[in-house]
Formats: structure tokens, C-alpha cells, sequence
């Protein structure tokens, strides 16, 4: 008798692979990072008001759908402004200080963490230490320090970001660079006269870029949650440019009598982050051997 006919395992048929397949895709994170990004870098082609322009004629209007002007169909601040127009604009400021702020961040914790991996001894001693002692400072703490000091303004925020976050790279991309450099590759290339620079550059990072991949995206939604913190407690971005964080410190005030004024600019953030974070699981899911599903 066959024994086929008692094989009960499912047939991969070509749509339940190209279903599989997409299961393994991020389309989710991707339809949720979509506006920002869309907004960020195209915000004027989105605009349907000029996002500062006042007209008390109609402030406080209500969303459409809540008994609103379909022309306002988020409905408009208490100064007449157009929601929708603001958080589009929003979204241009936080793509840049959340982006521009990881990346420098990058830049900063990846190459200290290098350096303390390779090179251990003192100097990842002193590294390590300067990463204890600011990550044991409160995030937000350090973050209204800096901005105090500093001033308020994108720069300012995108300056705090990068200070705060380097600690996290140097710190994953340390214990990397430990394991990486006792491979093989690495002794047949400092055999071979390899300087410290080059088997920096050309030997160890490219055996890095999965993880520092992973951070970025990890820490891309936290950092648009410290724009729109330390907007929102006045020390970020000041008007009269738009950011969400300054969209919820102005609409509070009007929560009981107008509620689309914070609820909105929250909406945005809540699925901006929410987006950020679930593609920073997926990236490390699949970039990850030990995690990855073949």
C-alpha cells in the first residue's frame, strides 16, 4: 500500500508560499510610518490650508464629521488654523529631529562602541563608564537639561536626541564588536598588517550594520516621544513653526470645549511610535540568525 495516502502534511501550493511570504513582510509598520514620512517630505503638496495662516473667523471649528466645514475636516484651532494643515506640518518637524537626531547618535555611539570593543583596556573602561553614569540619568531629565540650556528650536531638539541616544549604540555596538573581533577574518587581517583604522572601517562595521540597523529603527520612536515631550513642556520647538508636541500644549487648555485640538496631534504621535517600534521588532526578527525564520 502507498504511504502516500497517509501523509496528512499540507501541500504548499504557489498561493499559500506568496501568502507566507507576505505574512513575512512589514506591511503593517510600513502603512503606519507611511504618513509621516509622505508628510515629512512632501508636507506642502498635503496642505488643504497654509498651516499658520490665522482666521478667527472660524476657530474652533469642529471636525466634519462632528458638525464641521468639510473644508476644516479636522476642524481648526482657537485661532482658526486648520488641524490637518498643522499635523502634516508637524510631521516634517519630528521626521527631521527624530531622524536627524538618531542618526548622528549613530555616529557618535557607534564609533565610541567600536573603539571600546577593539581596543578594550582603559579606554573601554573610560567609555563604559561615561555610558553607566549618563544612562543612569533619566532620559526626560537629561533631555530638559540639555534643552534649558541650550535653547529652544529643531536644532536644539535634534542636538538633545543625539546626545542622549549615543549611550545605547556604544553600548550594543561594544559587546558586537567583541565577539566580531575574535574571528577569523579579523587575525588573518591583522596578520597580514591590517592598521586598527582600516579593520575598523573595512573589517568589523560592515559586520555591524544589521545592528545598528535594529537600534535606529528601535529608537526612531523614541525619539519623536522626547520632540514632542520637551515641545510640549516648552523647551522644544517654539512657534511659530508646528509640531505636535506644541499642538497638544496649546490644545489642552481648550480639552473640555474642543477636543480634536490634542486628540489628534496624540493620534499622530501614538501610531507614528507604535509603527516605529513594531518595525524595529521585525527588523530584528529577520536580522537576526538566532531569531530569524527560515
Amino acid at each position: 500500500m502507498n504511504s502516500n495516502v497517509f501523509d496528512k502534511s499540507p501541500v504548499k501550493t504557489g498561493a499559500g508560499t506568496v501568502g507566507s511570504r507576505l505574512r513575512r513582510l512589514p506591511i503593517l509598520q510600513v502603512l503606519l510610518l507611511m504618513p509621516i514620512v509622505f508628510f515629512g517630505l512632501f508636507g506642502s503638496f498635503f496642505y488643504t490650508h497654509d498651516p499658520v495662516a490665522m482666521n478667527p473667523g472660524v476657530s474652533l471649528t469642529p471636525p466634519y464629521l462632528f458638525g464641521g466645514d468639510i473644508g476644516y475636516f479636522l476642524g481648526t484651532d482657537h485661532l482658526g488654523r486648520d488641524v490637518f494643515s498643522k499635523i502634516v506640518a508637524g510631521a516634517n518637524a519630528s521626521l527631521i529631529a527624530a531622524a536627524a537626531g538618531v542618526f548622528f547618535a549613530g555616529i557618535i555611539g557607534i564609533f565610541l562602541g567600536m573603539v571600546a570593543g577593539y581596543f578594550g583596556g582603559w579606554i573601554d573602561e573610560v567609555i563604559m563608564r561615561v555610558v553607566d553614569i549618563q544612562m543612569s540619568i533619566p532620559v526626560i531629565l537629561l533631555t530638559i537639561l540639555i534643552s534649558a540650556a541650550l535653547g529652544g528650536g529643531l536644532v536644539t531638539v535634534t542636538i538633545c536626541i543625539a546626545l542622549v541616544f549615543w549611550t545605547q549604540y556604544a553600548r550594543v555596538i561594544r559587546g558586537e564588536t567583541l565577539s566580531v573581533r575574535e574571528r577569523e577574518f579579523v587575525a588573518l587581517a591583522r596578520i597580514a598588517g591590517c592598521g586598527p583604522g582600516r579593520m575598523l572601517l573595512k573589517h568589523i562595521l560592515p559586520n555591524l550594520v544589521g545592528t545598528c540597523t535594529v537600534v535606529a529603527s528601535l529608537q526612531l520612536g523614541r525619539a519623536i516621544i522626547i520632540e514632542a515631550s520637551i515641545t510640549f513642556l516648552g523647551l522644544g520647538i517654539q512657534p511659530p513653526q508646528t509640531a505636535w508636541g506644541l499642538m497638544m500644549a496649546e490644545g489642552r487648555m481648550y480639552l473640555s470645549t474642543a477636543w480634536w485640538l490634542p486628540t489628534f496631534a496624540g493620534l499622530a504621535i501614538v501610531i507614528t511610535v507604535l509603527g516605529a517600534n513594531t518595525l524595529g521588532d521585525w527588523l530584528r526578527d529577520r536580522l537576526d540568525p538566532k531569531l530569524r525564520q527560515l
